[in-house]
């Protein structure tokens, strides 16, 4: 009773403490917010953002306490005014923008075609029945666990949910503790989405960098700039890296070893019932035909919608050359493909999802759960739109360039961002909110930078959507407050405590690698897949010089 008491009291006071952060917003608005060029003023939405979400562990309420208090700010602390400003202004005009309501029709699409692709036992019947195939032994049970982690691309919080609930029924017969496969799905779920250019996270990520590229007076093209970032998401990268590292090679640094000896002890004594399954081949078919067909929707769909956007309605489409391709898909075609892509996507699992051996309307309410699943990053997503907007208006990004510039050169603006991210990301628990939070910040950093000053910037804003996207899944991976880190813990039936002291060293690993010959080396002009190459080297190295006790296969 005395503890639920202090809980309560703390929580209490956390709350207090936020809201008296977002109250200094008022003053600084009565007697600040008519200053040009005043830092305090510009970067003070950020600050609320960032404290209201690791305060109270409310991602959306951090983004839009800070974007309300941005406009509190703009209007001179005038509450009529701050509040028609705010929704005037920086709430009612996303929603007449094309790509954003995109964004949010795509990722709602995509969440109910995952949730049908789940419900389906497609992805049960290809573990058992490939994964696992040759053998029983910790190896290949794990290795299994990662490939179908690689496998579920589409969704980083589904494929938590299903590594765990599939696979750890299966783990003490063949000799892996469950911490390891709480492992191996967290490190598959938000890093293998992350670099996936279909997935529930893909409209999110162009929409935050679209809006970074337009802090700056830029319409840039989002998914051309996520493909070009994509060889500096060193985490990400590294993460998955080292995942397959530590199955093959046994690498069982710190705690996760002494769990590791116990499993291989209690060999044989898993539960029997965990072998029977229900799913079936046309499970696996409806997975295939799905996938295949979002995938060939949103490839034709960019070839077919987006070349006479680019050139015209009279361009031919044959012959196929690398020009018209760089030009179609460089378009402003993409919005609507996105929605296209979804819903054919969508149809075609619904129309097969019988043959999984389920009816109709069992696939109908596994859709409309996965959209509701989503419901909430949407939202979330809004906020960071709200958010940037502000910080747009308050000239956040040339006054942090400025600043950043006196005592930072360029070059060492791509890792930190990454730290900042991590940092950011680990505190608060957020993919998204820090996403949302950094990507703003990071894009208008480098090009206010005093010594941006007339070299090619393509390498550092590259690196620097790389740097936020690598530092948003850090703490994603392995904050203690994250959503995918809990659930991983509680889909494989161990403690969250457990799960993250025995994942940290690995998460550690991970991250410094990616800043130190990562992220470094690039803000001084070295090729990002050298970055890759010798952090592969370093991963590679650890596993043979590190003591570490090994457990046998």
């Amino acid at each position: 009773m005395a503890n639920a008491a202090q809980t309560d009291s703390v929580s209490t006071a956390r709350w207090g403490v936020a809201a008296a952060l977002w109250g200094v917003s008022w003053p600084l608005g009565w007697f600040m917010g008519g200053e040009s060029g005043a830092l305090l003023p510009a970067i003070w939405p950020s600050i609320v953002a960032l404290g209201v979400v690791y305060l109270t562990r409310q991602a959306l309420l951090g983004l839009v306490a800070g974007a309300i208090a941005g406009a509190i700010i703009l209007t001179n602390g005038q509450p009529w005014a701050a509040f028609l400003s705010l929704m005037g202004d920086y709430f009612a005009p996303h929603f007449t923008n094309e790509w954003k309501m995109s964004a949010v029709a795509f990722t709602l699409l995509l969440g109910g075609f995952a949730a049908v692709l789940e419900r389906s036992g497609g992805l049960e019947y290809f573990l058992r029945r490939y994964l696992l195939r040759g053998g029983e032994s910790p190896t290949r049970l794990q290795a299994g666990a990662a490939g179908l982690g690689l496998v579920c691309f589409f969704d980083g919080l589904a494929n938590s949910v299903l590594v765990g609930r599939l696979v750890s029924p299966l783990a003490d017969r063949h000799g892996v503790s469950r911490v390891k496969l709480a492992y191996i799905a967290d490190s598959t779920s938000s890093a293998v989405a992350c670099v996936a250019f279909l997935s529930t996270w893909i409209a999110y990520q162009l929409s935050m960098i679209r809006d970074g590229f337009a802090q700056i007076g830029e319409e840039a093209n989002p998914y051309a700039w996520f493909l070009r970032s994509l060889p500096y998401n060193y985490y990400c990268w590294f993460t998955l890296l080292l995942v397959g590292l530590v199955i093959f090679r046994q690498f069982n640094p710190g705690p996760i070893g002494t769990y590791e000896r116990a499993a291989r002890e209690k060999v044989g004594q898993g539960d029997a019932v965990a072998e029977t399954s229900t799913a079936t081949s046309g499970g696996l078919i409806l997975c295939v035909i799905g996938l295949a067909t979002l995938f060939f929707s949103l490839l034709i769909g960019l070839y077919g919608f987006g070349l006479p956007s680019a050139e015209g309605d009279a361009a031919a489409y044959f012959p196929i050359t690398a020009d018209k391709l760089t030009a179609a898909f460089g378009s402003q075609a993409g919005a609507f493909v996105l929605v296209f892509g979804g819903v054919m996507a969508s149809v075609s699992a619904l129309v097969l999802f019988p043959v999984s051996g389920r009816s109709y309307a069992k696939g109908a309410r596994a859709y409309g759960q996965g959209v509701k699943h989503l419901l909430a990053p949407v939202m979330i997503l809004v906020g960071a739109w709200m958010l940037s907007s502000t910080l747009s208006s308050l000239g956040t990004g040339k006054l942090l360039g400025d600043l950043v510039g006196q005592w930072a050169p360029l070059s060492l603006i791509p890792v930190l961002i990454f730290l900042f991210g991590a940092v950011i990301s680990f505190s608060t628990g957020t993919s998204w909110g820090t996403m949302g939070i950094l990507m703003p910040l990071a894009i208008p950093l480098i090009a206010n930078h005093p010594g941006a000053a007339g070299i090619d910037l393509t390498p550092f804003y590259a690196a620097a959507v790389g740097a936020v996207f690598s530092g948003a899944v850090f703490g994603d991976h392995c904050s203690p407050i994250s959503d995918t880190t809990i659930v991983s813990a509680i889909s494989c039936d161990v403690s969250p405590h457990d799960h993250v002291r025995t994942q940290l060293p690995f998460a550690l690993l991970s991250a410094l690698t990616a800043a130190l010959v990562g992220f470094l080396p690039v803000g001084f002009g070295t090729s990002p897949w050298i970055g890759l190459l010798l952090g592969a080297l370093v991963l590679i190295g650890a596993t043979f010089l590190w003591p570490v006790r090994r457990v046998g296969a």
